[in-house]
């Protein structure tokens, strides 16, 4: 995208969010597991309003996981603490196996406009946003953790769900996180 503006970077990434929820509204659920089992993902688009996680083989659609986000979902991540989930495009760059959340997949978080606006606020951004699993004994809930907001600012989806993110996923996979 070398000689695009941040705002047509910011239009074209909205534009692809937009074909995402076409393409789930127009598949049911059957239509996205003819796919392969062992097709990794390409890129992971995250749809905060909807709370969904959509894993992405160039366009066609893995699978689909509701996720819970942090207390204050809406806005993007201004500080440290805020409890709100980023917003923009970044990479999954790092795993924990051990985790004290099941597992967990590092987010890129903060980028270099997030390290401006929180040094312009003079705020820390933070550096911690994952998506993860479960803690410890709360595995029994499953997917209906997604019923309420109550991680610190990451992605969670159940511990069957983020079994099936880390087996799909890979070091270095692109991650947009729309409002």
């Amino acid at each position: 995208m070398q000689g695009i503006g941040n705002k047509d970077r910011i239009f074209w990434r909205w534009l692809a969010a937009v074909a995402v929820l076409g393409c789930l509204a127009s598949r049911d659920a059957q239509a996205r597991v003819d796919l392969p089992a062992d097709i990794k993902a390409d890129r992971i688009v995250v749809l905060k309003a909807k709370r969904l996680l959509v894993m992405l083989h160039g366009d066609k659609v893995l699978d689909t996981f509701r996720v819970a986000l942090g207390p204050h979902p809406v806005g993007p991540k201004r500080e440290a603490g805020d409890g709100r989930t980023p917003e923009g495009h970044y990479m999954l760059d790092w795993r924990n196996p051990k985790s004290r959340y099941h597992r967990s997949i590092h987010i890129s978080y903060p980028g270099p406009g997030d390290v401006e606006r929180a040094r312009r606020l003079d705020v820390p951004p933070n550096g911690d946003i994952m998506i993860h699993g479960l803690p410890p004994g709360a595995g029994p809930i499953g997917a209906d953790q997604a019923d309420w907001d109550w991680t610190e600012g990451c992605i969670a989806v159940s511990n069957a769900e983020m079994d099936e993110i880390w087996r799909r996923v890979d070091d270095g996979t692109p991650i947009d996180i729309f409002p």
